[in-house]
């Protein structure tokens, strides 16, 4: 009996952890204001793991000058994809000076792999071609609060 207790347990906590990937409606995290020249930014910043994971996931839309700041505890080779994500999005991997290291385009629900060309501590996603129309590429400064 004591057995059986002891699996229940593990299985509730371990659906209880995994529930909030499973969420239905997209995550809702606190903004910050970055900058790249003229460009303003409202970002909202996912820097613990389980907002890593769900980022921009079930979001129908976003305005043109929102995104998503991934902060990552250390510099590494970032990779992300787009599974559950409805949205075309454009990335930018950023080093710990502000600078873009690269940008790839991402498309909606698919799982192919987009990773940093060089170890990272941030990432930025924006609509798709945001970067692009703005000129802004490897090399560029964003600022803000984590770069000051």
């Amino acid at each position: 009996m004591i057995y059986i207790k002891t699996v229940a347990s593990l299985l509730l906590a371990s659906a209880l952890a995994g529930s909030a990937l499973a969420q239905e409606g997209p995550q809702k995290l606190p903004t910050t204001q970055l900058s790249a020249g003229m460009h303003l930014i409202q970002a909202e910043v996912a820097q613990t793991p389980e907002q890593r994971a769900i980022g921009l996931m079930h979001r129908r839309s976003m305005p043109s000058n929102a995104g998503m700041l991934f902060v990552f505890e250390q510099p590494g080779v970032q990779c992300f994809w787009m599974k559950n994500t409805l949205l075309p999005l454009s990335i930018a991997f950023v080093a710990e000076d502000g600078s873009i290291v690269n940008v790839a385009d991402m498309q909606p629900m698919s799982e192919a792999s987009h990773c940093s060309a060089k170890p990272v501590r941030y990432a930025l996603e924006m609509n798709q071609g945001w970067f692009a129309k703005r000129g802004l590429k490897s090399g560029a400064k964003l600022q803000g609060e984590p770069w000051k």
